[in-house]
C-alpha cells in the first residue's frame, strides 16, 4: 500500500503537482538609478533593446522617460557632428587664410623678387621670378651679418624695380593683388627689395682693391656669388690706373664710406645690374662723391639703409619646385673668418665639450636602465609563478 501511494505521489508531481523548489536567477536587466540619464552608446538599437525593459522595482513612467530623454540628447548631438559641406569649406578656407596671415605677418613670408639684381643666387621677374621665403624672426635674436641675403622696404630716394611688371588697374585686380600678397602669389612689391649686406654699422667699405675687390676695412672680401661684374683692368683701367680729376678709369670702383651706426650697406650679386647703396657712387672720386645730390636733396652719393626697414633674412627658395634651395649667407669677411678660428674660437671648444660630457652621461645611464627594465620583468614573471 505504501509502494502504491509512493508511486501515485510521483504521478501528481510529475502531473503537475508540486514540482521541486528551484533556485532564483535574478533577470538581467540595468541597473536602475538617476545616472541612466548620461549613458551613451553607439549602437541605438541594442541600447533601445536593453533600456525598453525596466529594471527589477524600476518606475515604467520613469524608465520610459529617461530613454526618451537619452535619444532626443543623442539626435542632437548627431545633427551637431554632421555640417553640411557648403557650410565647412567656407569655414576652412577662413582659417587657412587667416592661418596664412598670422604667420606671414609675424613669422615668415613669401617674396616675389622684382628684379635680376641678385643673379644667379636669385632669378628675378625676366628670368621667370623666385618666390623666396624671409624669416622675421631672425633679427629678434640677432642683428644682420655681413653675407645676409636680406629682405627690406627701400628708402624713398630708391627708384622701384618693377619698372617692367605690370600692376593691376582696376578695383578687382588691386583687391586680388592684396589677397594674394597674403599667401606670397601677388606680383613684387615696389617698394621691397633683396640684396646682401656687405658692411654694417662703423665698417668703411670702398671699392677695390688693386684685384678689383671690394674692401671693408681696408680687407678684400670673398665673394664668389657675383654675377657679371664691371670691367675692371688691373694696371689699365682700375681704381689708380687712368681716369681723371673726378672719375676712375673703372666704374667698379666707388670712394671710401663709413657706415653709420644702425645702418647696412647692401648690394646686389649681379654688380653691373644692380641700383643699391653704390649704384649712384660709381666711378666718383671721393671729393665729386661727397657733394653729390641724390634726387631727395640728400648730399651724399651713398645710399646705406636703416636697420630697422629690414623685413626679414631669405632662407629658401619656396616656388618654382625646380629651384628648391636654401639661400646661404657666406661669411665673405677673410677678417672676420680669421678672427674666428684664433684663439676666440675657444667658446664652440668648450661647448664641444659639455656636449659630449652630456652624451656621456647619458650613455652612462643606460646600463642601469637595462637592469631596472631586467628586474621589472624578473619581478613580474615571479608573481605570475606564485
Amino acid at each position: 500500500m505504501n509502494e502504491q501511494e509512493s508511486a501515485a505521489g510521483d504521478r501528481d508531481d510529475a502531473a503537475g503537482g508540486t514540482a521541486p523548489e528551484a533556485t532564483a536567477k535574478p533577470k538581467a536587466g540595468r541597473p536602475g538609478g538617476p545616472w541612466q540619464d548620461w549613458v551613451v552608446t553607439s549602437d541605438t538599437h541594442a541600447a533601445g533593446e536593453a533600456g525598453d525593459t525596466p529594471a527589477d522595482g524600476e518606475d515604467p513612467d520613469e524608465h520610459e522617460q529617461a530613454v526618451s530623454r537619452w535619444r532626443r540628447q543623442s539626435n542632437k548631438r548627431n545633427k551637431k557632428a554632421k555640417r553640411p559641406f557648403w557650410i565647412e569649406l567656407p569655414v576652412l578656407v577662413v582659417v587657412a587664410f587667416a592661418l596664412t596671415f598670422l604667420i606671414q605677418t609675424f613669422v615668415a613670408k613669401v617674396y616675389y623678387v622684382p628684379s635680376g639684381s641678385m643673379e644667379q643666387t636669385l632669378h628675378g621677374v625676366p628670368s621667370g621670378g623666385d618666390r623666396i621665403l624671409a624669416s622675421k624672426i631672425v633679427y629678434d635674436f640677432r642683428d644682420p651679418r655681413q653675407g645676409d641675403v636680406v629682405v627690406f622696404k627701400g628708402p624713398d630716394t630708391w627708384a622701384p624695380e618693377t619698372a617692367g611688371v605690370a600692376g593691376p588697374t582696376t578695383w578687382f585686380g588691386k583687391a586680388m593683388s592684396a589677397l594674394g600678397s597674403v599667401v606670397g602669389i601677388a606680383p613684387p612689391n615696389e617698394k621691397d627689395f633683396v640684396k646682401r649686406v656687405i658692411a654694417v654699422g662703423g665698417q668703411t667699405v670702398a671699392c677695390c682693391d688693386k684685384t678689383g675687390n671690394v674692401t671693408v676695412d681696408g680687407k678684400p672680401l670673398s665673394e664668389p656669388y657675383i654675377y657679371e661684374p664691371l670691367d675692371f683692368e688691373p694696371g689699365v683701367a682700375d681704381c689708380t690706373t687712368g681716369g681723371d680729376a673726378s672719375s676712375y678709369a673703372s666704374r667698379r670702383c666707388f670712394a671710401p664710406f663709413k657706415v653709420p651706426a644702425g645702418q647696412l650697406f647692401v648690394m646686389g650679386d649681379h654688380r653691373s645690374a644692380s641700383a643699391d647703396s653704390s649704384y649712384e657712387c660709381l666711378g666718383l672720386k671721393p671729393a665729386q662723391a661727397a657733394a653729390y645730390v641724390q634726387p631727395g636733396g640728400e648730399k651724399g652719393c651713398w645710399r646705406p639703409i636703416p636697420v630697422t626697414d629690414v623685413i626679414g633674412k631669405a632662407i629658401f627658395i619656396v616656388m618654382p619646385p625646380s629651384r628648391w634651395r636654401t639661400i646661404g649667407d657666406p661669411n665673405i669677411d677673410p677678417q672676420a673668418m680669421a678672427i674666428a678660428s684664433g684663439p676666440t674660437a675657444a667658446l664652440p671648444a668648450a661647448g664641444g665639450i659639455l656636449l659630449t660630457l652630456g652624451l656621456r652621461g647619458s650613455l652612462a645611464m643606460v646600463p642601469s636602465r637595462r637592469r631596472r627594465r631586467k628586474r621589472r620583468r624578473q619581478e613580474r614573471k615571479a608573481a605570475r609563478t606564485a
